[in-house]
């Protein structure tokens, strides 16, 4: 008998609600640089009216496709220059209670369940490489953590959030 467990504690499946159109990618896209704008001026960049778009944008929140509005924090005018990516090794499969419990450290950014040679792989911000020690320190002592490798980010070419653009090799037939 397969597992019916739910493994996915952290964030939960997207539901899948109403298809979204053109209108509204262009509506995510704006959104997406640029959070603060008004609905007036969204109106006015994908041609449709202010009340048109309030009534998309709260769909689009509905629906579960805009999840939540953000202030975006630079890490180094925050203090944390030191960008870096680190693989957790665990016993076992990574999403326990123990282990997920590192989404509290406020250095950790994201946490993924990944495939490959490692179990889970972190992003973080550090304010130096004395406070990534430090934080690996932490992950060390976690109840199940074997090892970790890291990679600490030298320059960033591209940072953004995910984009509600298709490619054509994205499209469905």
């Amino acid at each position: 008998m397969p597992n019916s467990r739910k493994t996915d504690p952290v964030r939960p499946a997207h539901a899948g609600g109403r298809p979204i159109d053109a209108f509204d990618r262009k509506i995510l896209g704006v959104l997406a640089s640029d959070a603060d704008i008004s609905y007036a001026e969204l109106g006015q960049r994908v041609d449709l009216s202010a009340p048109a778009v309030h009534d998309r944008v709260k769909k689009l929140r509905a629906s579960g496709c805009l999840r939540r509005t953000v202030a975006l924090l630079d890490g180094p005018a925050v203090g944390k220059p030191l960008l870096a990516f680190v693989h957790i090794d665990s016993a076992g499969w990574g999403g326990t209670q123990e282990l997920m419990s590192m989404a509290e450290l406020p250095e950790v950014e994201e946490i993924h369940s990944v495939a490959g040679d490692t179990c889970m792989l972190l992003k973080v911000r550090c304010a130096s490489s004395w406070a990534l020690e430090g934080l690996l320190a932490r992950l060390y002592a976690m109840p199940g953590v074997k090892g970790t490798r890291s990679y600490v980010v030298l320059s960033t070419y591209l940072e953004r959030n995910m984009q509600a653009g298709i490619t054509e090799f994205g499209e469905k037939e």
